[in-house]
């Protein structure tokens, strides 16, 4: 009988052995050093981006582009916002190609006669009917 006790608590060392074996490996984390905050983060933050003067400049309206904007003077970005608002509103964007413009009689007048005009076109188009 103490042969059997003797196999037993053999059997008992392997199962130690294996659990040693499957110990997981401890990971070690690396020290991430803190950006400092340099002074152009701060400058940036005071300082508000300001509109280019030649942008807000006021323009003349011709005739033929008054009935789709307006016969006020006003700057070219607010020309061409405007001018999308009457695409938009009559739903002159074509809806298979986004980036050309159905005109209609109107703006047949300002497209200087072109049925389908593309939006990059269509502000190189207006440049005629304005001036300083």
């Amino acid at each position: 009988m103490p042969a059997k006790k003797k196999a037993t608590k053999k059997k008992t060392t392997k199962k130690k052995a294996t659990k040693k074996k499957t110990a997981k490996k401890k990971t070690t984390k690396k020290k991430v050093a803190k950006k400092k905050t340099t002074k152009k983060k701060i400058a940036k933050k005071k300082a508000k981006r300001k509109p280019n003067p030649a942008f807000m400049a006021p323009w003349n309206i011709s005739e033929t582009l008054a009935p789709v904007v307006g016969s006020k003077p006003l700057p070219r970005t607010e020309i061409t916002k405007k001018l999308w608002v009457y695409i938009k509103k009559n739903k002159l964007q074509d809806p298979v190609q986004r980036t050309m413009i159905n005109a209609d009689d109107v703006l047949k007048k300002v497209f200087g006669g072109k049925a389908k005009v593309s939006m990059f076109e269509m502000t190189k188009l207006i440049s005629r009917h304005l001036s300083k």
